[in-house]
């Protein structure tokens, strides 16, 4: 008869003492977080160049050889090709130079 009123009891002072220890405990002071951002990436007034003749190019071509109609070949070595060469290039480079 006891033990289920022990029970009961128990497990209301152990929800008591979750909510009311934290309460009674000291606050510890705020501990100031350091913010660490990363630099903001900024490009350079090439590289901003580059990427919109990246896609003016395609697109200009694409007008001019209407690949739709027309065999996609000429589009592809001239519309894409040299964008996919000079992108290519500047990976290529930019690993060059990191490994120095």
């Amino acid at each position: 008869m006891f033990s289920g009123i022990q029970e009961f009891l128990l497990i209301v002072l152990i929800v008591l003492g979750v909510f009311l220890v934290p309460r009674m405990m000291n606050p510890r002071p705020a501990s100031q977080k350091v913010l660490l951002r990363r630099p903001a990436l900024r490009f350079s007034w090439t590289l901003r160049l580059a990427v919109v003749l990246s896609i003016l190019w395609p697109v200009a071509c694409a007008v001019y050889f209407k690949p739709w109609q027309q065999d996609v070949i000429p589009f592809a070595m001239v519309g894409i090709g040299p964008v996919v060469v000079g992108w290519s290039l500047k990976w290529v480079l930019a690993g060059m130079k990191n490994k120095r």
